[in-house]
């Protein structure tokens, strides 16, 4: 978090949180709700998410992705000065893109930051993957979708794709690329993801426990 939004937070300590006004798309892009709508119950709904406005301002970009983080119950939020504002999350907290490099694959979130430990993997019943790592839960976006799912081995080799044909259970270690380690690979109802992977998509005051 930038030193000057820390100093901020000292200083005013007491502004209010705002809810409404922000969210993250599925695609990672940031969204803009004008009229603080983006929480409404017919706007929050997995079938009826709002999209908001674009915010295309490098800078603000930038700014927003330096300043994200995450209260104790799970709720995320951009942290503008002294202000929280919390998101909306239509899909997960980050969106993670592969990075093939050199020395092997890689992970890169929305914000920049690239992921250093994958502790676990989450399938639901909708196609959609979701990585546990060192900075918080991810989504797959769907462009990376079907070359990391390609590059997913289970621990005697077998593709993961040619394994998905079969019933594996419930839960199967596997490994990506170079990793020094299988990890879990977890399957649930999509309607469960959040819980599972602990965070909130849709925050409210009345979550925060500090």
């Amino acid at each position: 978090m930038d030193e000057q939004v820390i100093a901020a937070m000292a200083r005013w300590p007491d502004v209010p949180d705002v809810y409404g006004w922000l969210s993250l798309s599925e695609r990672g892009e940031w969204r803009l709700h004008p009229q603080g709508d983006a929480l409404l119950p017919d706007h929050c709904a997995p079938d009826a998410l709002s999209p908001g406005e674009a915010i295309t301002s490098p800078a603000i970009l930038r700014f927003m992705n330096r300043n994200y983080a995450y209260d104790n119950a799970g709720q995320w939020y951009f942290q503008n000065g002294p202000q929280k504002v919390y998101v909306r999350l239509d899909a997960a907290p980050h969106v993670l893109h592969t990075m093939n490099e050199d020395t092997g694959h890689r992970l890169r979130s929305h914000t920049g930051l690239d992921i250093r430990i994958i502790s676990g993997w989450w399938l639901d019943d909708k196609g959609k993957l979701y990585a546990q790592t060192d900075i918080g839960s991810g989504l797959i976006a769907g462009r990376d979708l079907p070359t990391l799912l390609a590059e997913l081995l289970l621990e005697d080799g077998t593709s993961l794709l040619d394994a998905l044909e079969h019933d594996l259970g419930e839960r199967q270690l596997i490994r990506w690329g170079k990793q020094d380690s299988a990890v879990p690979l977890n399957f649930c109802l999509a309607a469960s993801i959040e819980n599972k992977l602990g965070f909130v998509r849709c925050p409210a005051l009345g979550r925060i426990t500090s």
